[in-house]
């Protein structure tokens, strides 16, 4: 039985890293547990790790669950100066999605559920609530 999960990143400068990731996820680690490494629970059992180190090549992309995704890509633009990247969608898919890069190379995606019926029930299902 999986019941959680957990996915790392790594970066070659920690203080720099862990400063980056909390701008990207608007808060502090829920863990550091020593140093060069930092997690955040993003939602109940799942977990970013950050940790000091050599990038792997070819990972990824993490991608993140979001309510608006232009907002959050305008903010992260503005923010942590990231490249501009192009929000893609197609008519099978029921989400909109674009996918950039943090300082180190690690690739990272968000995605947008266009059907908001459907991403308020998927919220409230990761909540454990069953009110919609």
């Amino acid at each position: 039985m999986i019941f959680e999960m957990t996915t790392q990143v790594r970066v070659t400068d920690m203080k720099e890293g862990q400063k980056w990731y909390e701008t990207l996820l608007n808060r502090k680690p829920d863990f550091i547990p020593h140093n060069g490494f930092a997690e955040w629970e993003l939602i109940p059992g799942c977990w970013l790790q950050v940790a000091e180190g050599h990038v792997t090549e070819g990972n990824g992309p993490l991608r993140l669950g979001m309510t608006d995704i232009e907002a959050e890509k305008d903010r992260l633009i503005k923010e942590l100066k990231i490249d501009n990247f192009e929000i893609y969608s197609r008519p099978e898919v029921p989400v909109k999605w674009g996918t950039f890069s943090d300082p180190w190379g690690n690739r990272i995606g968000f995605f947008e559920y266009l059907n908001k019926r459907e991403e308020q029930e998927r919220i409230q299902t990761i909540l454990g609530r069953t009110e919609v």
